[in-house]
């Protein structure tokens, strides 16, 4: 279960809206009880993927493709701050619980690329925004075999 307050889950919405038709994302910082985690700071992040972050993918049917490997499709955070994450989650006695991200015009459900690049100990919350307007909000975290798997979300 991933907990935290309709404000946060609204900035990330907000967040999403903002960056359309591109994808937003950010890190969900906070403290873990065992199976229960909730989300004390919601830190945006620019969307660092660029050209050198692309890497061909095989999408089924289609072939390697290079218009899946653009910031409408795909995020990655920025080196520095996963580290200043880390240090300000560690002076503060907390931890990154995962990471957040939004697909434009799409479910909020994780890709073969989210799974690919996906942190067994990370819970990741997609938002979807279709046209512009934040929807829905899953958060999903990989299982034993490596596959997503949903979990909870609570909004207080």
């Amino acid at each position: 279960m991933l907990g935290m307050s309709r404000e946060q889950l609204r900035e990330i919405g907000g967040h999403g809206e903002r960056t359309y038709p591109r994808e937003c994302c950010g890190l969900l910082l906070g403290t873990c009880d065992g199976q229960q985690a909730w989300v004390i700071e919601v830190w945006p992040a620019e969307n660092a993927w660029d050209e050198s972050s692309a890497v061909e993918f095989e999408r089924v049917g289609d072939g390697p493709t290079r218009d899946w490997q653009t910031q409408e499709r795909r995020y990655t955070i920025a080196p520095e701050l996963m580290l200043a994450a880390q240090k300000t989650a560690r002076d503060r006695q907390w931890r990154i619980l995962g990471i957040y991200h939004s697909h434009p015009n799409h479910e909020a459900v994780p890709s073969e690329c989210d799974r690919q690049w996906a942190w067994p100990e990370y819970y990741y919350l997609i938002v979807s925004v279709r046209d512009g307007v934040a929807g829905e909000s899953h958060c999903w975290r990989l299982d034993e075999q490596g596959q997503f798997r949903e979990v909870s979300l609570q909004v207080d």
